[in-house]
């Protein structure tokens, strides 16, 4: 043998070693796929082993995979002060973190005690209080407290349960059993995460998942649905809600996947009013009642009346909607006080009183500055503690004594002498750690589970899995979602195959979703889909535009100087960034690429490229959960191409500029596409296609205004009537028929008057009209026709007796008939736009009935009273509406 032969099947064994993915945790570590004589843990062998004959590049290859499917579903996590930042998008490693059957079954147990406990102590702490009046717990613990709601002491809910759901957050311990760090009790979150987590891992790696025998997670969302219909005071259909706090929360990804999953319309404190003692939803048809509310706005936010006055996410008299029992709150206003850490301290004193037992699972061992031996142990130990306000929503980060140096340590020592009822402090717990992809092999990191539990007739039921989190390297054991720490799905494995529960509806969740789609569509939702539309047609029609223009100006034959003027200052027409080009100079006519830049890319400038996609994203997450897989992956196409912009413009106007737009414009005609081919032909469908319509037509009206109202000179008008038709795309039809006609006359009819030519004004009239007479409140039958009707057909009316040679006729340099009849026409398109935004979305025209959740009616209020006014704009070219996207 050759010594190149050796050393290439040396090079070939050192390459097959390489693409192995054997896991060896350091010695002495806490890893839980390792028993303590260090050998692999069972339950995790067949994981190991399965990833190990992957190799590293085949799991990158699957991890990239899961990392498209996240960004296709538009999973993100949003960080606090990185909006719209990469690292908003939700990671997950590609390895689950594996729990056996046996194990599981007592963390479930233990699971299920502490949410009977803690569902005791709820009833207790706002009924009898009993836990105070034995010694169970100090006064000051619960009084003290800014978790407390006064307000809400003697509400009482259907059934035994008043905690519907619960979570808890564990780490292992080095005996192997389980220890809880915190409760969530307010709006416990990450649910919605685990299901987008097991629905990833199940297409990434489906023969691995079937093969482990992992519990299915469907029949806990299944229970959570039966439950929260279970609580509906009106005993018939309930109308369940889901109350977010809107799209820059955290993880409104969650709530709008949680939303669409289980069928509920999902609202935002706007959407919602009390009225005659009730809980009213503002949707198209009205105003419907709401029986059950499942919430993710914290305790304090939900009522600005009787709660937090300068909270803008509550709705106010919704608490005495909640006192009276006419809605029910999941979970119920107050359970806030569940979250205090000095529960921890007296837990099992109030697991004897309340269940005879100890807990199960022990809670992490803390101490409260309100009990004197407790302060003196923080206070000489505060270096080896971990120091927390007792009230989570406080805004004070934990922090961990033996990281600060001596000025700090007698500061905090300092704050807590001086405000001793609020605080805790808790032993550092170490975390166990579990095998981790980095990209190239596997390494351990620290490890922290979350796990939920949901209330059922009799007891509770606990997710068979949920969101385990972990460190972002190695060493650390800080692990946030705030600073970005990856998750993991959680397998619970059995040894054999389990039966797989029902998956689509079953009889008794058939009957919550018999209501019409159009009922449960609050007016925002469909609004920002209206609004949606609108700038996303206004986006496509300025580039569309500006490409013609950067083509025309960098061209083999030049345009004229007056030319040039005419095409600048309809660019800044269209778009709206004025003055612009309307004052500009000679000079700056002459040498406009500065002032063109800033027209594409600067985001801070209303009417911009980029301004008005971001406010046509704006729109889209607040009618995420009404967006289809497709769609959203359109969208986060064009937020791609968004972030390329800057890149792709650094050439300025030498380097053809107009194949940086192309990317933008290419998504939004797919984003087009799907909703002609893609969308149910519902309520919210008509509203995005109006506000298209709406859009286009008036970009057409001003388009023409702008190039054709000024008489230029023959070449000129060549020059403009090109720029013309080439951004309306019928330069080529102009071609073919120019055998007939010729000019301008012709180029009119084809963009006012041709009803064959989807970008004509008139083709956007007739669709409008077909989409008015669909809608609610369409006056079907009656022979009067509304103001609405009346302002289309005036418009409709105006266009189809439009007499071209007329229009074409100049006065002193001027087409002014052409200019005063695109204005009118302008004009009364706004004014049908105002029209439909106070009808439906502002329910400001008419009578408006409250309709119970059954069909019954209640009082009948004015249309002006009867929901507070949503501010969306309403005008052709406007900024970002509060509420409107």
């Amino acid at each position: 043998m050759s010594q190149t032969q050796s050393q290439s099947i040396g090079q070939s064994a050192q390459n097959a070693v390489q693409a192995r993915l054997e896991y060896s945790p350091p010695a002495g570590l806490l890893d839980e796929s390792r028993l303590a004589d260090g050998t692999v843990n069972p339950a995790w062998r067949y994981l190991l082993d399965s990833v190990d004959n992957l190799g590293p590049e085949a799991l990158r290859k699957r991890e990239q995979k899961a990392r498209r499917i996240l960004r296709d579903d538009g999973a993100t996590y949003n960080i606090y002060g990185k909006p719209g930042s990469s690292s908003a998008s939700w990671e997950l490693d590609p390895l689950p973190y594996v729990i056996d059957s046996a194990d599981w079954s007592n963390i479930e147990a233990g699971l299920i005690e502490r949410s009977e406990l803690f569902n005791l102590i709820l009833r207790d702490l706002y009924g009898p209080r009993k836990l105070i009046r034995h010694g169970a717990l100090p006064p000051e613990a619960l009084f003290g407290h800014s978790g407390f709601l006064r307000a809400c002491q003697g509400i009482k809910m259907p059934g035994e349960q008043e905690l519907i759901l619960h979570a808890a957050d564990m780490v292992r311990r080095d005996d192997g059993s389980m220890c809880v760090l915190s409760d969530r009790t307010q709006a416990p979150s990450g649910a919605g995460y685990v299901l987008e987590n097991r629905t990833v891992m199940s297409r990434v790696f489906p023969s691995l998942y079937r093969d482990s025998h992992v519990h299915r997670i469907a029949s806990f969302y299944q229970r959570l649905r039966l439950k929260l219909s279970s609580l509906s005071p009106s005993g018939d259909i309930p109308r369940i809600a889901l109350l977010t706090a809107g799209a820059q929360n955290e993880s409104y990804f969650e709530h709008a996947y949680l939303a669409n999953y289980m069928g509920f319309p999902m609202v935002q404190s706007g959407d919602l009013v009390v009225r005659n003692g009730f809980l009213w939803m503002k949707s198209l048809d009205g105003l419907r009642r709401v029986d059950v509310l499942l919430r993710r706005v914290d305790d304090e936010l939900c009522d600005p009346v009787e709660l937090r006055a300068d909270s803008q996410l509550g709705v106010p008299g919704l608490l005495e909607v909640v006192r009276t029992g006419r809605v029910v709150l999941a979970n119920p206003l107050g359970s806030g006080v569940l979250e205090n850490a000095i529960l921890l301290k007296y837990l099992p004193d109030i697991s004897m009183q309340l269940l005879g037992r100890e807990p199960r699972l022990a809670s992490v061992k803390t101490y409260w500055a309100g009990d004197d031996r407790d302060l003196a142990y923080i206070i000489a130990n505060i270096d080896k503690l971990i120091i927390k306000h007792a009230w989570r929503g406080s805004g004070q980060s934990s922090v961990y004594g033996g990281d600060l140096d001596p000025a700090q340590l007698q500061a905090l020592q300092a704050r807590i002498q001086g405000q001793r009822y609020q605080y805790v402090a808790q032993e550092k717990v170490g975390k166990s750690y579990t095998p981790t992809f980095n990209g190239n092999g596997l390494e351990p990191r620290p490890t922290l589970l979350r796990t939920f539990s949901v209330a059922t007739d009799l007891s509770y039921t606990v997710l068979p899995g949920g969101l385990t989190r972990i460190g972002t390297s190695t060493d650390g054991q800080f692990i946030s979602m705030q600073e970005g720490s990856p998750s993991k799905d959680t397998w619970i494995t059995a040894s054999e195959p389990e039966r797989a529960p029902i998956q689509g509806p079953t009889p008794e969740t058939l009957r919550f979703s018999s209501e019409p789609v159009l009922d449960s569509l609050p007016s925002r939702v469909v609004e920002n889909l209206y609004w949606m539309g609108r700038y996303a047609e206004r986006a496509e029609a300025s580039m569309r535009l500006l490409r013609t223009v950067f083509v025309m100006l960098n061209g083999e034959d030049p345009i004229s100087p007056e030319a040039q003027r005419i095409l600048l200052h309809t660019v800044s027409e269209i778009t709206h960034t004025l003055p612009g080009f309307t004052n500009a100079t000679p000079e700056q006519l002459a040498d406009p690429e500065e002032e063109l830049m800033q027209i594409v890319r600067d985001g801070n400038r209303v009417g911009s490229v980029r301004s008005t996609i971001n406010s046509m994203l704006s729109a889209a997450d607040e009618s995420k959960e009404l967006l289809s897989t497709d769609t959203i992956r359109v969208i986060n196409d064009l937020r791609d191409a968004l972030d390329d912009l800057d890149a792709d413009l650094a050439g300025g106007l030498a380097f053809a500029p107009e194949e940086a737009l192309d990317p933008l414009v290419t998504a939004l005609a797919g984003l087009s596409g799907l909703t002609q081919e893609s969308m149910i032909r519902s309520v919210g469908w008509r509203f995005i296609e109006m506000g298209k319509r709406i859009e286009r037509a008036l970009q057409t009206v001003a388009t023409v205004k702008g190039l054709l109202t000024e008489v230029s000179g023959e070449m000129e008008q060549v020059t403009l009537l090109t720029a013309l038709l080439t951004s309306m795309e019928v330069l080529i039809t102009y071609r073919r028929r120019g055998r007939e006609k010729r000019d301008i006359e012709l180029g009119l009819e084809l963009v006012l008057l041709d009803s064959t030519n989807p970008r004509s004004v008139i083709f956007q009239l007739e669709r409008l009209h077909e989409h008015l007479v669909e809608l609610p409140k369409a006056d079907k039958g009656s022979g009067e026709l509304n103001e609405e009707s009346r302002t289309l057909l005036e418009a409709s009316t105006l266009v189809k007796l439009t007499r071209l040679p007329q229009l074409l006729e100049a006065r002193d340099g001027q087409r002014q008939l052409l200019a005063r009849q695109m204005t009118q026409l302008a004009e009364l398109l706004r004014e049908f736009s105002r029209l439909i935004n106070d009808k439906h979305f502002d329910h400001r025209i008419g009578q408006h009935q409250l309709v119970s959740s059954f069909g019954g009616a209640g009082s009948v209020l004015a249309g002006s009273a009867s929901a507070a006014p949503i501010s969306g704009a309403t005008g052709s070219i406007a900024p970002v509406p509060e509420g409107g996207s």
